[in-house]
């Protein structure tokens, strides 16, 4: 189950260094490859909450298993897609059927294990969670390079069908109850369904079409805005919601899901901007991408058995806070990030950023699912894992707009200071002259050469410091949940195991 946890997070990013390769391979527009990740997020963001409910129907066992045959499928049409437009479908599909994979391993950690185990089980998977989507960029850009972007979902057919195989000989926890159907809430699943999509839709292309300026987006707030509050209003109203948001009363799963949103800000922001500056600042091969932010993965894997050796002999909060303090101060040092930064010099803030992960994610996954009752569990588990997504989706929509708002402040600044009396100015463009001077077209084209290549440097100091912008709003994100991590109680263990469930 782990293993197909692993795989449905690892997709979320395996595409990230990419994208450019894929539209050149279907022949696809600048602006519609990003849709390639879009899709696959809109799917999953309106999935994952609905897990719960799913497994109450099908039982663990088998939606488990529908939703590993279901993605290993959709992979499979992902590699064979012959335009754009299918690549999205496909894209969709995959992260639709492989979505339920993702909470159902948290609430089935509940019920194998039990007491102290626990932290094992919480160490496993917050590790998995984290890890995954920051492997996906190393582990997309090495198979790109050295085989095709179709191996990008080929990859997943072996272990998918293996995974669709293992899953019903082997889990047995609950049993279906297809009786639920008839009276389920399909209303709130339709304003569910509707709000998470527009919003994630509102965030992902909010920037690039300059946010409420464009009629689309703002329709798409609106729709979000409207269906959501419906949808909030339906399920503290209705007898059997699809979500539990009753659950938000207890104050550990509440500050859980607080700190499951934050976390998903750090984890999958940071995966965004790094191969987008390193890509776009410094020219990155996807490869090259991949090998540079490798350090973070690494960094995490090493963090899992200290942290299991600590939480034997410390307060999980303590370690919670400590792993939040951590991330922020790695946020921190990416905020001295200069054009030439590259592998070497992201080493420490990457090491920094990946080993207080499970110190992030697992603590939180123990003290804010574990202070719930069995029956509650399935219910509020997917609402806990869409809050890690959506923290995702928010971050990387306002540090888009950070970045593209930043840059024309940066770059306005920087010109300002370009002027006659700026003596390096007049020495670089006297030598770029020069240089340009064997170039057809006499004195003016090698003036407009120079002054073109002032404009690229300009341009490029712009966007770093933009970047380190990002960082530092990442960062106050981070300062603040450390400050929440002490109110969380402490969760003791359950006297015996869910039997329920």
């Amino acid at each position: 189950m782990c293993g197909g946890m692993f795989i449905a997070l690892l997709d979320i990013q395996i595409v990230a260094s990419s994208l450019q390769d894929i539209g050149g391979g279907l022949s696809a527009a600048q602006d519609e490859i990003s849709w390639v990740q879009t899709a696959y997020l809109i799917a999953e963001i309106i999935m994952i909450p609905l897990s719960g409910w799913l497994t109450r129907v099908f039982s663990t066992r088998w939606l488990f298993t529908i939703s590993a045959a279901g993605f290993t499928l959709s992979s499979m049409l992902c590699g064979l897609a012959w335009n754009i437009e299918s690549m999205i479908v496909f894209r969709a599909l995959q992260g639709l059927l492989g979505a339920s994979m993702i909470p159902t391993v948290f609430t089935s950690s509940f019920y194998y294990f039990q007491g102290s185990r626990r932290v094992y089980s919480a160490a496993v998977v917050g590790t998995i969670a984290s890890t995954a989507p920051t492997l996906g960029p190393v582990i997309g850009g090495w198979i790109t390079d050295a085989l095709n972007w179709h191996w990008l979902f080929y990859i997943n057919l072996l272990p998918g069908l293996a995974i669709t195989l293992l899953v019903p000989t082997m889990v047995r926890i609950d049993k279906p109850d297809l009786s639920l159907l008839r009276g389920a809430d399909y209303l709130g699943i339709l304003l569910m369904a509707i709000g998470l999509g527009t919003l994630e839709y509102t965030l992902e292309e909010g920037t690039r079409w300059n946010w409420f300026s464009d009629e689309t987006i703002t329709a798409t707030a609106w729709i979000a805005g409207i269906a959501l509050t419906l949808f909030v209003l339906r399920s503290l109203t209705y007898r059997n919601p699809v979500m539990d948001l009753r659950a938000l009363g207890n104050r550990n799963f509440a500050l859980g899901c607080l700190l499951s949103f934050v976390t998903g800000i750090g984890i999958f922001t940071t995966i965004y901007l790094t191969p987008l500056f390193l890509g776009y600042v410094r020219g990155f091969s996807a490869w090259q991408t991949g090998l540079a932010v490798f350090s973070t993965g690494v960094a995490s894997l090493v963090g899992t058995p200290v942290y299991i050796i600590l939480a034997r002999r410390f307060d999980t909060r303590w370690l919670l806070m400590a792993g939040l303090a951590c991330f922020g101060l790695s946020m921190w040092s990416f905020s001295f990030i200069t054009h030439d930064w590259g592998a070497a010099e992201l080493m420490i803030p990457q090491i920094l950023r990946g080993f207080p992960q499970v110190f992030a994610v697992a603590p939180s996954v123990t003290l804010g699912l574990g202070s719930l009752p069995p029956d509650r569990l399935k219910y509020a588990s997917g609402l806990f894992n869409m809050m890690r997504n959506l923290g995702g989706a928010v971050g990387i929509a306002v540090s888009a707009a950070i970045l593209n708002d930043k840059t024309n402040l940066h770059f306005e600044r920087i010109v300002s200071h370009l002027t006659p009396a700026n003596l390096p100015m007049g020495q670089f463009l006297q030598s770029m002259t020069e240089r340009y001077a064997v170039l057809p077209g006499g004195p003016a084209v090698a003036h407009s050469a120079a002054l073109e290549q002032l404009w690229d440097l300009a341009y490029r100091e712009a966007r770093t410091l933009a970047f380190a912008d990002a960082f530092r709003a990442i960062m106050l994100a981070f300062v603040v949940a450390t400050l929440l991590a002490p109110l969380l109680r402490k969760v003791g263990a359950p006297k015996s195991a869910p039997a329920s469930h």
